[in-house]
């Protein structure tokens, strides 16, 4: 079967459609994060020490893979090996070292140079999320299995020699799995795999006949974690029921069940002669037991989280121990001569650890648990796992502030204003870092007046602004304009001259105008971006399938859009909306909202004509104010005054004349809504949403001022 896999050239392991295909819907996503991030933001999901370097290998939940020098005591950060896009759930180190295969939640598994850090090659076959890799040294095999319960074999030397051209490799699959795969083991000449699902039971296969040998039953849950000894003869697994059994594959039962944890059982580690075994999990407890001794299981110390992975370093008598927090710690390994007193009994409800405190810290950095977007759907406000408050701005892709320690919900409430702004994104923190997401369906539903967005100032060459004249902006527009302003074919985009001319959309009268009628953008033709600012250039830009597990389909960072290969992926995998607004400079249709516009009872006022009107639901209160005032009471003082004809003829008003006209028309004229004055600065879909509230036409009321 051949993998669908793109080979090497940085960041760019697209998947290229065909244009005689539709295009799927694709989501475009982002991280806001910085430029360096030298430590895990989330929970460790695996980790491999390389005995030859000293080196640690750490995959990560915010989806970094880390490299760690062990050998020193402080700084052991070297390198990060960043392409996944979402948990990285295992890993494997391969062909002494030179070589790593990660598995990933975005349904990839990619192969890597661990020398240059670099990923070398993305391999598509899985259709869910990769949960577990196993290795077999002797014969540089591993093996693939996951959420899609499908288990593939991948001859590392084939991936190894992938280039640009020679770019499809064949791998065996086992079929017959039953349910999602979450462990597997391969004893180290590759004779024996076995995998472990929610099927609760253990499938024992024959790599080199990819054929079933044997059921194994006894778990009650998920199966975790397996280890098998080097011959293939015997095999450890452990599982959520908390049980951790012995099996001899040759008699094909249980030998013996270890009772040793109060929670679900989800790492273990066996020395090398598979004389006994470390074992932890959601109970936090390393335990160590000696296969050769009943009742012999020792507690060596308890982790601040539940435990994920375990690896041995033999030379220094240690482990290494990754769990649901940041952190990775080091712990010496003591195991004392037991006699019968010291041996640990199930009944046993408080034991004493060996050990209190690591010999090692690699420290972690805070993940975001809490997050809240304000009603102005631009900034958000989140709290990580140390309680730090941060407040973050999505249209420019970067932390504002952070607050520290402070109340999450006092600072919420601080900054909760009465304004109204449609959804137009979705977050997601599944990472620990702040992902945004941008959706067809939403993601140009927000328009603003540009006077309501703060810190917009156009960009000026020579003195010379980018943009002129723009009296709206459309956040999604502005944003996708600046994720993608390094891509050239943007550059091209041009506006058609004759906007210029066009009526502006923002009275009450203009019945039924669009976007396009808006003097919006129109140097862009000549221009990098959206005119205004730009976004981190660091920044992960990601484009996933809308539909299904989300499969991602590309993966660059902002600055990476001016790569030749990068645009041809471009090209490929931006989705059309996308492409309408950043390429061809196309403007989304407004908002439009349907109002009466009526005397209120205690005015003696004439109704207007044509009391219901149509307008962008950003209009401003005043807008409509300006527009009863020249209607209503300029009507009335045309009807008394003599000298209109003459004011015709002085041309248009100045700037400050409409002043003047404005803070006449507020001085002279009230708008209400229920009965409650509104404020000028108010726009329509605020009104509609905090003060008018029901369905239906929304119905406002002017009153006349004496």
């Amino acid at each position: 079967m051949a993998a669908g896999m793109r080979p090497p050239s940085g960041h760019s392991h697209g998947h290229p459609h065909n244009h005689a295909m539709p295009r799927r819907k694709v989501t475009i996503s982002f991280v806001i994060r910085d430029e360096e991030e030298p430590l895990h933001r989330s929970g460790v999901n695996a980790l491999q020490f390389d005995k030859h370097t000293g080196r640690l290998y750490s995959a990560g939940r915010d989806s970094i893979i880390r490299c760690w020098n062990t050998t020193v005591d402080k700084n052991y950060y070297i390198a990060s090996l960043e392409h996944h896009t979402d948990w990285v759930n295992d890993i494997v180190l391969c062909c002494n070292g030179r070589t790593i295969l990660s598995a990933s939640s975005d349904t990839t598994v990619k192969v890597w140079d661990s020398g240059r850090s670099f990923c070398m090659s993305t391999l598509r076959t899985h259709k869910d999320y990769v949960k577990a890799l196993a290795y077999a040294s002797q014969k540089e095999l591993v093996a693939s299995g996951g959420l899609d319960r499908q288990i593939f074999l991948w001859d590392v030397n084939t991936l190894t020699a992938l280039t640009a051209t020679n770019n499809t490799v064949t791998t065996s699959s086992l079929n017959g799995q039953k349910d999602s795969i979450y462990s597997l083991a391969l004893n180290t000449m590759g004779t024996v795999l076995i995998s472990g699902s929610t099927e609760k039971i253990l499938r024992v296969w024959d790599p080199r006949t990819c054929s079933k040998v044997m059921k194994l039953k006894g778990h009650t849950d998920n199966v975790k974690a397996i280890i098998i000894n080097p011959e293939g003869t015997q095999c450890l697994s452990g599982s959520s029921d908390g049980t951790i059994r012995l099996w001899s594959l040759g008699q094909q039962r249980c030998i013996t069940t270890y009772r040793i944890h109060g929670e679900g059982v989800w790492a273990l580690c066996a020395n090398d002669n598979f004389t006994g075994f470390y074992s932890s999990g959601r109970d936090k407890h390393v335990m160590w037991t000696d296969l050769n001794m009943e009742n012999s299981s020792t507690l060596l110390f308890v982790e601040d989280a539940p435990v994920l992975k375990l690896e041995l370093c033999d030379e220094a008598h240690s482990l290494w121990v990754a769990t649901t927090n940041s952190t990775i710690n080091n712990w010496p390994v003591k195991i004392p001569y037991l006699n019968e007193q010291d041996s640990m009994d199930v009944g046993d409800t408080d034991p004493q650890p060996i050990c209190s405190s690591p010999k090692k810290t690699i420290p972690g950095a805070p993940s975001i648990r809490n997050f809240h977007v304000l009603r102005d759907r631009r900034h958000v406000i989140t709290k990580d796992t140390e309680g730090r408050v941060s407040v973050w701005d999505v249209l420019k892709a970067c932390k504002v502030e952070g607050l520290g320690l402070v109340d999450y919900e006092e600072e919420i409430k601080k900054r909760t204003q009465m304004v109204y702004v449609p959804n137009w994104f979705s977050v997601d923190i599944k990472t620990g870092m702040l992902t945004i997401n941008l959706e067809e369906s939403d993601c140009f539903a927000a328009w603003i007046s540009v006077t309501d967005v703060t810190g917009l100032e156009p960009k000026t060459v020579d003195g010379k602004a980018y943009v002129t004249d723009v009296k709206h902006v459309n956040y999604g527009v502005l944003l996708l304009q600046a994720i993608l302003e390094h891509w050239r074919e943007t550059y091209t985009g041009t506006a058609d001259e004759t906007d210029q001319d066009l009526p502006r959309a923002d009275s009450p009268e203009s019945g039924d105008a669009s976007a396009s009628e808006v003097n919006l953008n129109l140097e862009s033709r000549v221009m990098m971006g959206n005119g205004f600012f730009s976004v981190p250039e660091h920044t992960p830009l990601i484009f996933t399938e809308s539909s299904g597990t989300g499969r991602t389909l590309f993966r660059l960072l902002v600055a990476d859009a001016s790569g030749e290969n990068e645009a041809y992926l471009l090209a490929e995998t931006v989705p059309n909306w996308a492409v309408d607004v950043t390429v061809k400079k196309l403007s989304p249709k407004f908002n439009k909202i349907a109002f009466f516009l009526q005397p209120h009872s205690s005015s003696s006022s004439k109704a207007l004509k044509r009391d219901r009107l149509s307008a962008s639901d950003m209009l401003h209160v005043r807008k409509v104010i300006e527009h009863v005032y020249e209607k209503v009471v300029g009507n009335e003082n045309a009807s008394n005054s003599g000298n209109h004809a003459d004011k015709e003829h002085a041309g248009p008003p100045t700037e400050e004349e409409l002043e003047e006209l404005l803070a006449l028309a507020e001085a002279r004229v009230e708008l209400l809504c229920h009965e409650q004055v509104l404020d000028p600065s108010m726009d329509l879909r605020t009104v509609r949403h905090f003060i008018w509230k029901g369905g239906g036409d929304l119905v406002l009321q002017y009153r006349i001022m004496k």
